[in-house]
C-alpha cells in the first residue's frame, strides 16, 4: 500500500509517493530521537558519577583485602618464628636443667615426672594452634622442673653456706683477739667476747655464713649492729658499723655485703667487732675465721 503526497504552488506542483511501511519506520525513528533528545543531560552525568563511585569503592575494597592478606601472612610468619625461637630456648633450658640435676646427683628419669602429657587426638586440626598448645604444656612442665631444681639448689647451697667460715671484712687486718685484755677506755682487765678487724672507714663488712638478719640497728656499746641467725644454734654479730645494708628479716648469703665499716658505739677507731654465739654462749671466732 502506498500513499501519494502532493504539494501545489502557484507556479509548480510537487507530488511524492511513499509506502506505508516507510512512513511507519520514519515515525518510530523520529519518536526515539525525540525521546533521547528530551532526556536531561544531568541524569546522564549522575549515572556516570555513580559508575565511577562504584568502580572506586571496588578498587578500595580490593586494596583493603590485599593489605589484610599481607598483614595476616606477616603475623603468621612472626608467630611461627616466635614458636621456633621458644622451642630452641626450651631445648637449651632442658640441657641446663639436666646438667644441674646431674650435679645434684639426680638422674634424668627423676625429671620425667614433670614431663608434659601426650597430646590427645581431639586437639584442633590446626598446626599453629597445636604447636602453641604443645608449647604451653612444655612451659608448664619446665616451670615445675625449675621450681624443683631451685628448691634443691637452695637447700644444697644453704646447707654449705650456713657453715661459718672466713673473715667478716673484705679487706683489713685482725687487730684484737678473743679473751681477757685491758679495756681500751678504762685500762682495767675485761673480757673481749669477739675479734676486732680494723680497716678503712666505709669498707665492706660481709656475712661469714648464710642466715636471717635478726637485728639491724643501734645497740648500746655496739653502735650500729648486725646480728644474723645461721641455724643450728649459731649466731654472729657485727658491731661498730658506719651504715647498714640489710634489714631485719632479710635472708643473706655467705660473703654478702651487710654493712660498711665504721666506729659507732663504744669504739676507738674504724673496725668491726665480730662475735660468734653458739647456743646462747660466746665462743672464740678464731677457729671459724682460720678454718677457711
Amino acid at each position: 500500500m502506498r500513499l501519494t503526497i502532493t504539494f501545489a504552488g502557484k507556479k509548480k506542483r510537487y507530488q511524492r509517493s511513499i509506502s506505508v511501511r516507510t512512513l511507519v519506520s520514519v515515525t518510530v525513528l523520529s519518536s526515539l530521537f525525540m525521546l533521547v533528545s528530551s532526556r536531561s543531560t544531568d541524569s546522564v552525568s549522575e549515572d556516570l558519577a555513580r559508575i565511577k563511585l562504584a568502580q572506586s569503592q571496588t578498587s578500595s575494597d580490593q586494596q583493603d583485602i590485599a593489605e589484610l592478606r599481607d598483614q595476616t601472612t606477616a603475623q603468621l610468619s612472626a608467630v611461627v618464628a616466635r614458636l621456633a625461637a621458644l622451642s630452641a630456648q626450651m631445648q637449651k633450658l632442658d640441657r641446663q636443667g639436666q646438667n644441674i640435676a646431674k650435679e645434684l646427683g639426680m638422674k634424668a628419669a627423676d625429671l620425667d615426672a614433670f614431663s608434659p602429657e601426650m597430646l590427645t587426638d581431639n586437639q584442633q586440626q590446626n598446626p599453629i594452634l597445636d604447636n602453641i598448645e604443645t608449647m604451653q604444656r612444655n612451659l608448664d612442665s619446665k616451670a615445675k622442673q625449675l621450681a624443683t631444681l631451685e628448691t634443691l639448689v637452695r637447700g644444697h647451697h644453704i646447707q654449705q653456706q650456713s657453715q661459718l667460715s672466713g673473715r667478716p671484712i673484705a679487706s683489713g687486718w685482725l687487730s684484737s683477739y678473743y679473751g681477757m685484755r685491758a679495756d681500751p677506755f678504762s685500762g682495767e682487765p675485761a673480757m673481749h667476747e669477739g675479734l676486732d678487724f680494723a680497716g678503712e672507714q666505709g669498707s665492706d663488712v660481709v656475712a661469714t655464713a648464710a642466715g636471717i638478719v635478726t637485728w639491724a640497728g643501734d645497740r648500746y656499746g655496739y653502735g650500729q649492729l648486725i646480728e644474723i641467725d645461721h641455724g643450728d644454734g649459731y649466731t654472729t654479730r657485727y658491731g661498730h658499723n658506719q651504715s647498714l645494708s640489710v634489714s631485719v628479716g632479710d635472708v643473706v648469703t655467705q660473703g654478702q655485703v651487710i654493712a660498711q665499716m665504721g666506729s659507732s658505739g663504744r669504739s676507738t677507731g674504724a673496725h668491726v667487732h665480730y662475735e660468734v654465739i653458739r647456743n646462747g654462749q660466746h665462743v672464740d671466732p678464731l677457729p671459724f675465721v682460720a678454718g677457711k
